[in-house]
C-alpha cells in the first residue's frame, strides 16, 4: 500500500451482518407482514365486540381493507426510513399518478383482452349484473393487495437481490419466491404456482425495473385483481369475490384456469408473459439492468 493511500476501514461483523442483503429482506418481510397480522387481528377483535352475528358486514369489510393499506404504507416507509436508513426514492411523488395510471390501464388492458379472448372462445359466460355497491368490497381488496404485495415482493425483496445479484438473477428469483407464494391459496397447484411466477412475477419484477419505481406496478397489480374479480367476476387466485358481472367460467382447465381461475390459462401465461419480456427489453435499453456485485468495477 503507497504512502498517500488512506487505510481501507472494514465494518464491524455486527454491522456486515445487519446490511446483509438476507437479513435486510428477512426484516421487511417481519415488518411488512407483521403489520398486516397485527392490523388484522386487531380489527377482527373490533369486529367480535361491535357486531353480534357471525356475518361481518359488507361495509366493514371494505373499511378494514383502507386501514390495513394505510398501515403497509406506513410500515414500509419505516423500514426503509429506520431500518434501510435512506429515502424511499421508489416512491418518489414525481410522476406517481402518470405512472399509476399507465399500470392501471396496462391491468385493465391486458385482463380485459384476456376474458374477451376467453369468451369468443364460448368459455366466459355473463349470468346476471349485480348493482354498482358490490364493487367497493373488490375494489380496496384490490388496492390493499396491490400495495402490500408489490411493497414486500418488489420493494424489498426484488430490489435487494437486484442490488446484490444483479437484475437476471432478481427477476428469476423473485418471480419463483412470488408464485409459490401463492401455493397457500385456495386450489393452488405447483402447475398454479409456475404460472404465477411466469406471467405475474416476471412481468411486475420487469415492470419495477422498466421504471425503478413502484407507481406503475401498484396501478398493474391494483387493476389486474380489480378487473378481473371487481368487473367481470371471475376467480383470482383461488379466491371467489362478488364482482359487478355473475360469471361462469368452464371449459379445458388449460384455457379456462380451472379453480384457480383464469390466472392459470395458458391464454393468460402467453400474454402476460410476453408482455413481461417487453419490458424486460425496454429495460435493458433504459440501461436499468444491474450487474451482480462480482462482476462490478471495485475502486481502491
Amino acid at each position: 500500500m503507497s504512502a498517500d493511500q488512506p487505510p481501507i476501514i472494514r465494518a464491524s461483523l455486527g454491522k456486515r451482518i445487519w446490511n446483509f442483503p438476507l437479513t435486510r429482506i428477512f426484516m421487511g418481510i417481519l415488518v411488512l407482514a407483521g403489520t398486516a397480522t397485527f392490523g388484522q387481528l386487531i380489527l377482527v377483535g373490533i369486529s367480535k365486540l361491535i357486531f353480534t352475528s357471525k356475518e361481518i358486514p359488507y361495509a366493514w369489510k371494505t373499511y378494514g381493507f383502507a386501514v390495513m393499506t394505510f398501515l403497509v404504507i406506513l410500515s414500509y416507509l419505516f423500514y426503509v426510513r429506520k431500518i434501510e436508513k435512506r429515502l424511499p426514492v421508489e416512491l418518489s411523488r414525481q410522476r406517481a399518478w402518470q405512472e399509476a395510471g399507465i399500470g392501471c390501464v396496462i391491468g385493465f388492458g391486458l385482463m380485459s383482452a384476456i376474458t374477451f379472448i376467453l369468451w369468443m372462445l364460448g368459455y366466459y359466460q355473463v349470468m346476471a349484473v349485480n348493482g354498482w355497491a358490490v364493487l367497493l368490497l373488490p375494489f380496496f381488496g384490490a388496492v390493499f393487495t396491490g400495495f402490500f404485495e408489490e411493497f414486500l415482493f418488489r420493494g424489498i425483496i426484488f430490489r435487494i437481490i437486484n442490488n446484490s445479484l444483479g437484475s437476471w438473477l432478481a427477476l428469476m428469483l423473485s418471480a419463483l419466491i412470488f408464485g409459490f407464494a401463492h401455493a397457500a391459496n385456495p386450489n393452488a397447484t405447483l402447475y398454479s404456482s409456475c404460472a404465477i411466477a411466469l406471467e405475474a412475477g416476471i412481468l411486475l419484477s420487469a415492470g419495477y425495473l422498466f421504471t425503478r419505481r413502484l407507481w406503475m406496478v401498484i396501478g398493474l397489480h391494483f387493476a389486474w385483481n380489480f378487473t378481473l374479480a371487481g368487473i367481470f367476476g371471475i376467480v383470482v387466485s383461488g379466491v371467489k369475490v362478488d364482482g359487478l358481472l355473475q360469471a361462469k367460467l368452464e371449459g379445458p382447465p388449460l384455457l379456462t384456469g380451472g379453480d384457480f381461475g383464469a390466472e392459470t390459462s395458458i391464454i393468460t401465461v402467453v400474454i402476460c408473459l410476453l408482455t413481461g419480456i417487453y419490458f424486460i427489453w425496454k429495460a435493458r435499453q433504459r440501461g436499468h439492468f444491474t450487474r451482480p456485485y462480482w462482476r462490478r468495477e471495485k475502486i481502491f
